[in-house]
């Protein structure tokens, strides 16, 4: 645990300081998931109590809660009288190929569509299956991702050390830091209360690690408005990730919605993206267009496999980042189990979004960009070692007993926040709500 932490506040710039994690017990797992995940929260507020301290001379406390940052690591929603929709699509999944496993991501439809080009309509995982059999892993990643899909094979932690995309991400340092000389940063308008109040997020991200930083940012007082395309949804994960943001439509490729989003982000203090990293380039977007609209912007971005190398523009997900990275191949292994074990949850995603925020806080003042990557947090988690056996304590009442939250769903419990700042509550002025659901302007 402490050498996560200090491996994570030396990438960030932040002290070295001890933080506490309260409770026991962890996610069983191969890998240490809940150390990663009190670590990541902890940075994060960490940099909120820096710049608390930078602003009023006063530095808070903190502390990190196992349980419940486990916890946020899965899910902080705990629907009432109604259900969150599955989170993957019927034919998602893993699969045995001719020589080993391969994983297919197609929640998305036009991902499904890519890899049903390749390997012809599946109405159902019995029918996927007896297609995939038919494939070497290698051939069919290769085959779906030049469809522009989503396919990763399972490969070992050594098999990756030894692919040129392993090789380049691991070259990559954990977080990306890089100035831009602008000399445009505004007063601080926040308070102990409310640090991030006054602060304009403009948020592109989707499924999951971005829209975790731009809610962490939203509990500190942020304004967050997040943009996505006309057609896009995420029904499973949007009860989630919502919490505290306005959400609103726009289409990059319209000439109005373009003008729309500019004026935007001539407004915006923080800009948060995790499109691959050519694609706003391709819309006319790029970092150099971006300084130009929005002098002193604070850029943070991320992708799944990197900045460098064969892969830094290609499509993943935490999913498909554990297949390529290693980390369900050792949890095969781990658990002595038959096929792959992936993490118990989407720590790749929580972890890069913690991490993205406290970058986003960081740069405050300053300006200047943060990149990250799915990939790179993988090699930090696989490198600090194997996880515990010592079990969690399930949640009881206490856990729920925070708030009802009045979601367009119907009522739900939020557990309790696992970040405790003292004098600074996290805590979100706004329920979780439809995308699409606001209209695209500032507050």
């Amino acid at each position: 645990m402490t050498d996560l932490l200090t491996s994570i506040q030396a990438a960030l710039g932040l002290p070295h300081t001890p933080i506490p994690f309260t409770s026991s017990g962890a996610l069983p797992s191969a890998f240490a998931v809940t150390d990663l995940a009190c670590a990541s929260i902890a940075a994060a507020g960490q940099a909120a109590s820096e710049l608390l301290h930078q602003q009023t001379g006063r530095l808070p406390t903190l502390e990190v809660d196992r349980r419940l940052a486990s916890f946020w690591f899965a899910t902080s929603i705990r629907p009432m009288g109604w259900s969150v929709p599955p989170l993957w699509d019927p034919v998602a999944g893993d699969y045995a190929t001719k020589d080993g496993w391969i994983r297919l991501h197609t929640n998305a439809p036009h991902h499904r569509a890519a890899a049903e080009s390749v390997l012809g309509a599946c109405t159902d995982r019995a029918a996927m299956a007896s297609k995939v059999a038919q494939w070497a892993k290698s051939d069919l990643e290769q085959a779906v991702v030049a469809a522009d899909g989503c396919a990763a094979e399972m490969r070992s932690w050594k098999q990756w050390q030894a692919h040129p995309q392993g090789q380049a991400v691991n070259a990559e340092p954990l977080i990306q830091f890089s100035a831009d000389g602008s000399q445009n940063a505004k007063p601080w308008q926040g308070s102990v209360a409310q640090p991030l109040a006054g602060i304009k997020v403009l948020d592109l991200t989707r499924v999951l690690a971005g829209p975790i930083a731009s809610r962490f940012l939203a509990g500190l007082g942020a304004d967050v408005l997040r943009i996505d395309p006309p057609t896009w949804n995420e029904p499973g994960v949007v009860p989630e990730v919502t919490l505290g943001k306005r959400c609103a439509r726009l289409d990059l490729h319209d000439k109005t919605d373009r003008a729309v989003f500019e004026s935007l982000l001539k407004d915006a203090d923080i800009l948060l993206h995790g499109y691959r990293a050519d694609a706003l380039e391709r819309l006319g977007y790029g970092i150099a267009q971006r300084q130009a609209l929005a002098p002193g912007l604070i850029d943070v971005c991320l992708n799944a496999y990197g900045w460098s190398g064969p892969w830094q523009n290609r499509r993943g997900f935490d999913s498909l980042v554990q297949m390529s990275s290693g980390i369900a191949d050792a949890g095969m292994h781990w658990k002595k189990a038959d096929k792959p074990t992936p993490l118990p949850v989407q720590a790749l995603d929580h972890a890069t979004g913690y991490l993205m925020a406290a970058s986003a806080i960081k740069l405050l003042g300053h300006g200047g960009s943060a990149r990250l990557s799915l990939a790179r947090t993988a090699k930090l988690l696989i490198e600090h070692g194997a996880g515990t056996t010592e079990p969690l304590r399930a949640e009881d009442d206490h856990d729920q007993g925070m708030l009802i939250e009045q979601t367009p769903w119907g009522p739900a419990h939020r557990l309790q926040v696992p970040l405790k700042i003292t004098g600074t509550p996290l805590q979100w002025a706004l329920p979780a709500g439809e995308l699409g659901a606001h209209r695209a302007q500032w507050w």
